[in-house]
């Protein structure tokens, strides 16, 4: 009897220390499912790229005066096409701030075509305009859906919080939906590290 009490004890402790790992797989698998679906788009931040923000001699469209993706950014990137590839998650385009970190980032993916799109640039430190870019970068989504396009879009941790309330590390994928309502859902998390 005791035996039978030690086992079901053990069993029910193992369940609950595989349970957040089983529900983790699941929702990565949900979030996969997600990424594939009709309507949905892969909202992506930058790969790794050390430090916070740029330098103050910044100029967009040189490389040497902003903060640039590490080695293992590189490799981190190219790792997220694959994943992409892998899942069978279909894209159409890939959409990029201009920043030399993000437009790295989107061609690591390996995917083509590759689009400058403005309203992905950053607008940390009053480099942009939040309220107009967000504004634009939802005009485009919904350009996107009336074509029947996916899309990666690659940007920046304010610009995705700003609009989905998701704060991403380097390189996570939030796959959305633009509703008829113009409110942005979040359909799945993805991180990539």
């Amino acid at each position: 009897m005791m035996r039978i009490v030690r086992r079901t004890i053990l069993a029910a402790g193992l369940a609950m220390l595989l349970a957040p790992m089983l529900s983790g797989a699941a929702a990565a698998q949900d979030a996969w499912g997600a990424a594939r679906a009709e309507g949905t788009h892969i909202l992506m931040r930058h790969a790794i790229a050390p430090g916070t923000g740029d330098p103050s001699n910044f100029t967009l469209g040189d490389c040497k005066t902003q903060r640039n993706l590490s080695a293992g950014g590189r490799a981190q990137a190219a790792r997220i096409g694959e994943e992409l590839k892998d899942n069978a998650v279909p894209i159409d385009v890939v959409l990029t701030s201009q920043w030399c970190r993000a437009r790295d980032t989107a061609d690591q993916l390996r995917y083509r075509p590759v689009e400058d799109e403005p309203a992905l640039n950053s607008f940390f430190a009053g480099r942009g305009d939040r309220k107009a870019q967000t504004a634009a970068l939802k005009q485009r989504i919904t350009a996107l859906d009336m074509a029947g396009q996916k899309a990666v879009l690659v940007s920046h941790q304010v610009n995705i919080t700003a609009l989905t309330g998701v704060y991403p590390s380097s390189g996570e994928i939030v796959v959305i939906r633009l509703g008829d309502d113009g409110k942005v859902s979040v359909e799945g998390r993805i991180r990539t590290e």
